[in-house]
């Protein structure tokens, strides 16, 4: 259904989340800023409030999608469920919608439809094996693994609620132009984006407990993709690497321009893996 159409529900601004943004300078702000400046308005949670609320001053300064801050104390299930209660009581979302609630419900005062989503946390830990205490390993894990079970679960619980999407509708509206293909591209009900790592794929040297979580990370994506697929929910993986000095540095800015297109794709071809490198990385 075309966010043009004829439904209340398909005529909510659209919204992105974005669970994680560091320091602000990273993937999870450039991809905030770009969604921004081509209409969307975006939601951010994040440890650090004073990043948080400068990104987000930066982002309205633009005067185009509005960025709303959700401080959040840490990445616990708690907190990161009382930070989506809170974006949801702002925005006009489902507080606690159900898997068997209807998807044609509407809320009350309801101004946003989320329609893409980044989990963009991670927790590094480098350390030899034998120097990896068991307090390691378990803050790895919440910060790699459980985290992103409970930021997922609370994304596709909303997801679900969702209408298919004709993406090109969505570009043309919130691009505020007509210049777009009036070919119908059915998008489906939105799609959730978790970044990555190298060492989700392969362990290395002071990696043992980085890796093993971002591994689990990474096949969380893809169970989340072969479940909520046939859904139309579009679950996506981008592998980024670090990259040391005389390599191409790989740009927040590029990752947010390749997450932008992933998230407006086809249903007929979807992506579920990415791997992003610079081009002269020896890998």
């Amino acid at each position: 259904m075309s966010i043009k159409g004829t439904t209340l529900k398909t005529s909510l601004k659209p919204l992105l989340v974005v669970g994680g943004v560091g320091n602000g300078t990273g993937t999870g702000a450039a991809t905030a800023k770009l969604f921004a400046r081509r209409g969307y308005d975006v939601s951010l949670i994040a440890r650090g409030s004073d990043a948080l609320h400068r990104l987000s001053e930066e982002i309205n300064k633009e005067g185009r999608g509005k960025a709303t801050p959700f401080p959040t104390a840490s990445y616990r299930p708690n907190d990161i469920h009382a930070a989506f209660t809170s974006l949801s009581k702002f925005y006009g979302l489902p507080s606690s919608p159900l898997p068997s609630s209807s998807s044609s419900s509407l809320i009350k005062n309801q101004t946003h439809i989320l329609r893409v989503a980044l989990f963009n946390i991670a927790y590094p830990i480098f350390k030899p094996f034998l120097e990896t205490s068991d307090e390691d390993v378990q803050k790895s894990l919440e910060g790699n693994v459980q985290s992103a079970f409970t930021f997922s679960r609370e994304v596709l619980l909303r997801l679900l609620e969702n209408e298919d999407v004709d993406i090109n509708s969505t570009l043309s509206r919130v691009n505020d132009s007509d210049d777009v293909s009036t070919n119908k591209i059915l998008g489906g009900k939105g799609t959730l984006i978790f970044t990555g790592a190298t060492a989700s794929q392969r362990g290395n040297t002071m990696t043992s407990a980085f890796a093993a979580a971002k591994a689990g990370n990474r096949m969380l994506s893809q169970s989340l993709a072969k479940e909520f697929g046939k859904e139309g929910v579009h679950v996506v993986h981008g592998i980024k690497t670090s990259t040391d000095a005389g390599f191409v540095r790989l740009q927040p800015e590029s990752i947010a321009q390749v997450y932008w297109n992933v998230a407006h794709q086809d249903r007929s071809a979807w992506t579920w893996e990415l791997d992003l490198r610079p081009a002269d990385e020896q890998w």
